[in-house]
């Protein structure tokens, strides 16, 4: 039988032993649990229950104790008679038979009955609160520690203070206590009951290991993972190990299996955030790493100390070579002397022999040598001069020839290229006059056609002819200027001198003729000379006179071609501007052409028909309008009628229609561009269906190929370009169709849009861009038959998935960018050490200016095949919107971005991103 300090020892050890439970079945089975490894749940037995029915408030046992104690007339058996009524369903709870007072308490070592006679009186604290206070402030310290003051929250709480209350108190502290640290449990087991040495009952210790949890602890042990790291603790350890593993590029969790895969470490686990291992393979890790620290530090001693001995000796030889060098340039300095003193006796002998004899050879040089100079002097100018003169006049010679014969050529091409272009434009106008005086008939109209045709293409190609002719005359005119320029100037300066020559040679011969008066033929040569030189010097006056009179007579000549010129510019746009016409004119025949065709076919068709009933009448036009439409009904044996004539014509209208649809859906996938703003290939589909009058059919096969083509183009589509150019085809074929038909009834109100496709096509009815288009102008509303609607919604359907598909490939090439953004920072932190700040400060900045950079090439594809504004508008909002979805998150979420560094690198960013969009504002409303 237990008393109530025995109810305390075995609630301290039920609060022990759940503790127990938490951190080695329940903490460690959640973590492998949170981390998704693979683990099979143990089974352990929970005492939660035995601890509600001990302190939980307001029912449990020491809250009915300390109300029992609160009462000065209940006792013991008035305790255990509440305690009976309170917990007669509890499974953990009984009551003796043989005992009125008594309960018995399953904990989970097994069944225990305590004694409920003295547990009111030991349950009251009789220390009287002035007594422990006075104790308290004792100067003692032994006494004093023996009453240690009560917290203020206790004391004010309640008057009442009971035993059972302080002691669950003081167990809340200890395992407040023992859940701050890393706890390491040690079970005590008896080994007998009876107390003795040497003694081990195995039923009763294994009871006790049952019962303690013990078996289920050894099987989490042996089955577990007690060691486990995080990726970047484990790879920061264990690096040293494999460390060609880190410059693979690879990611930590793949880094940490190659890392245990190449130390051959089998059965751990990898969860999402740590590595698990098992017991051992942590010390097999660390002796693999102190084993690879100790080669790695005998390696470094090793080089050390050759370092250093090699230092040495390095020193010891360099002294030992320095001392050698001393000596032996001593003894060279010595023998130096010597040599250095005879070759100064030998080289002072050689120049004072060599200054004598040099300087009477020189004195009788200088003589000879001065004659010779001025004969030979003389005969080189006359011979210059001379060769200077006749090269000038060749080369003026050739180039007056050759301009001459290259202005007298431009001149008979560029007539007879006006003579041509003239003779050709006046055939082609009698040419149009005939074709329009025959434009009634259907062949003529078609020659005519095709004759045009050629006509305007020649005139382009003689208009683009003349253009670069004049281009090339202009070029060469004003090389050639350049040309006489330049050869005048240098003729100029030759003349000059040849003059200052002459004149000093005249100085010359004079001074020669003073001295040397003996001679007396000299003077008659340089008369000579001098008046060849003179007639030669008029020449060269003529030629020059001559040429400036040319150069005057080219130049008049250029202003008269460049007025030609003119003239003939004026009349290449005239005829660009006729050319512009006949292309409409052409355009309007052949629409006429093909009018005149349909209306052809039915009045053949009537008259084919015109003996047959009305019925038959009736039923040919039906026939007629499904093979308009791209729809033909084979006619039934009971319905067969008509001739071989007109199946034939059918067959044909059949297979012509087909040929069209497919030549229209060849076009169209050819990409044939934009006009002036505008998709051809919209505008293109738009005409033929308006043509077909496809709006009323009631079958039609036209809209359907359309749907596939288009389908077929934006299947697995990752190129934004090509997408872009169908989102402007569609949405400008959505534009039309919105113009153009009406659902039911032309008084009937349409529904407001409810979609956002819906109401951008109403937007874009009345938008500015829409006040260009002239086909709403042109064509009259049309009733549209369920074909023609159903066409309408499907192709909206494409609108947005075209639509959508852009915006979802440009946000999978943005997601990347974003992350590498938030990455920046850490990634700078962690190359601090390698590298200088500037370095760090500038690797961030690719990120973003790569943001800018896809973001500047999504509105070049959408300017270049001329999307709406109103989707540039919408897709771009909905971009910013991620990219502010994503930077939000990711520092809410992310403990390590919520920094200051970080919140001011995204800061930087988005001050870019509002600057591109500054930027775009001016090009692109968006």
């Amino acid at each position: 039988m237990a008393l109530f300090e025995q109810f305390c020892i075995n609630l301290t050890n039920e609060k022990l032993q759940q503790h127990f439970n938490q951190h080695v079945f329940k903490a460690e089975q959640e973590e492998y649990t949170k981390e998704e490894i693979d683990w099979s749940y143990i089974e352990f037995i929970d005492n939660q229950d035995v601890l509600d029915l001990i302190e939980k408030k307001p029912g449990g046992i020491i809250s009915l104790l300390d109300e029992a104690c609160m009462f000065p007339r209940s006792t013991h058996e008035t305790f255990a008679e509440k305690l009976y009524q309170t917990f007669k369903d509890h499974k953990r709870f009984n009551k003796p038979k043989l005992s009125r007072s008594d309960f018995t308490i399953c904990h989970y070592a097994g069944d225990v009955t305590y004694q409920t006679e003295h547990f009111l009186d030991k349950n009251k604290d009789y220390v009287v609160a002035e007594h422990q206070a006075l104790l308290s402030e004792s100067k003692c310290s032994f006494v004093s520690g023996l009453f240690p003051p009560l917290p203020e929250e206790t004391a004010k709480s309640s008057k009442f203070s009971s035993i059972g209350s302080r002691c669950k108190q003081q167990l809340q502290a200890l395992l407040e206590t023992l859940s701050a640290t890393e706890p390491h449990y040690m079970r005590c087991v008896k080994p007998n009951n009876a107390l003795k040495p040497s003694i081990f009952e195995n039923n009763n210790v294994l009871q006790q290991l049952c019962c303690g949890g013990v078996m289920e602890a050894i099987r989490i042990s042996c089955a577990g993972y007690p060691t486990r790291k995080t990726f970047d603790e484990f790879v920061r350890r264990f690096a040293i190990l494999a460390p060609d593993v880190l410059h693979g590029g690879c990611d930590k969790v793949s880094a940490c299996k190659m890392l245990l895969e190449k130390v051959n470490v089998k059965g751990y686990q990898i969860g999402k955030t740590k590595v698990f291992l098992r017991a051992g393979q942590m010390a097999e890790l660390d002796a693999h790493r102190s084993e690879v620290l100790g080669r790695s530090a005998s390696i470094i001693q090793m080089k050390v100390r050759s370092y250093f001995c090699r230092k040495s000796f390095i020193l010891l030889r360099q002294s030992a070579i320095h001392i050698q060098t001393l000596c032996r340039a001593e003894v060279a300095r010595n023998r130096f002397e010597c040599l250095r003193r005879e070759t100064a006796c030998l080289k002072i002998q050689k120049y004072s022999r060599r200054y004598l004899a040099s300087k009477a050879y020189n004195n009788l040089c200088f003589s000879a040598v001065s004659i010779q100079s001025c004969m030979r002097g003389m005969a080189a100018r006359n011979e210059l001069c001379f060769r200077k003169q006749m090269r000038a006049v060749i080369v003026i010679q050739s180039q007056c020839r050759k301009h001459l014969a290259q202005l007298h050529y431009l001149r008979l091409k560029q007539a007879a290229i006006a003579t041509q272009c003239a003779w050709r434009g006046r055939v082609a106008r009698k040419e149009l006059r005939k074709l329009k005086m025959a434009a009634k008939e259907t062949g003529a109209l078609q020659a005519a056609k095709s004759k045009l045709e050629k006509e305007v293409e020649e005139l382009t190609w003689r208009l683009q002819l003349e253009k670069r002719i004049r281009a090339d005359l202009e070029e060469s005119k004003t090389q050639e200027n350049a040309k006489l320029r330049t050869a005048l100037q240098e003729m100029q300066l030759e003349f000059q001198e040849s003059k200052a020559l002459l004149i000093e040679e005249r100085e010359a011969i004079k001074k020669a003729a003073e001295q040397t008066p003996t001679i007396e033929k000299v003077p008659v040569i340089d008369n000579e000379l001098v008046n060849k030189l003179t007639a030669e010097n008029e020449m060269l006056k003529a030629m020059v006179s001559s040429l400036e009179k040319r150069i005057d007579e080219t130049e008049k000549k250029y202003e008269e071609t460049s007025k030609l010129s003119e003239e003939r510019l004026k009349q290449a746009l005239n005829a660009e501007s006729k050319i512009i016409e006949l292309k409409t004119t052409m355009q309007r025949l052949e629409e006429k052409l093909s009018d005149m065709e349909v209306e052809d076919q039915v009045l053949r068709h009537q008259a084919l028909f015109s003996s047959s009933s009305r019925k038959m009448s009736e039923h040919l036009e039906i026939t007629s309008q499904h093979l308009e439409n791209g729809h033909h009904e084979p006619p039934t044996p009971s319905k067969r009628f008509g001739t071989d004539a007109d199946k034939k014509m059918r067959k044909s209208q059949i297979e012509r229609l087909h040929e069209s649809v497919d030549a229209l859906i060849k076009c169209v996938e050819q990409n044939p561009g934009f006009s002036q703003g505008k998709p051809v290939g919209a505008f293109t589909i738009y005409r033929c269906l308006v043509h077909w009058r496809s709006f009323e059919a009631e079958k039609t096969s036209v809209f359907d190929r359309l749907i596939q083509m288009i389908g077929s183009a934006i299947e697995n589509q990752d190129d934004n370009y090509h997408l872009a150019y169908w989102l402007s085809n569609t949405s400008m074929l959505l534009f039309l169709l919105q113009r153009t038909l009406k659902g039911g009834g032309a008084n009937s109100n349409p529904l407001p849009p409810t979609s956002f496709f819906g109401r951008m096509a109403q937007g874009f009815r009345s938008s500015p861009s829409s006040a260009n288009l002239r086909v709403g102008k042109d064509i009259q509303m049309v009733e549209g038959k369920y074909p023609a609607l159903l066409f309408k919604q499907q192709l909206t359907a494409y609108v947005e998935t075209i639509y959508g598909i852009v915006r979802d490939n440009f946000k999978k090439d943005l997601s990347p960018l974003l992350s590498s953004c938030i990455q920046a920072p850490r990634a700078s932190k962690g190359t601090a050490l390698k590298s200088s700040l500037s370095f760090v400060h500038s690797l961030p900045a690719d990120s973003w200016r790569s943001i800018v950079n896809s973001l500047d090439g999504l509105l070049c594809t959408l300017k270049e095949n001329f999307v709406p504004p109103i989707f540039m508008q919408k897709i771009f909002t909905q971009i910013f919107s991620y990219i502010n979805v994503q930077l939000f998150n990711s520092l809410l979420l992310r403990r390590e971005c919520c920094t200051f560094s970080n919140g001011e690198y995204v800061k930087a960013g988005l001050a870019e991103l509002e600057l591109w969009c500054g930027q775009a504002k001016e090009e692109v409303p968006l």
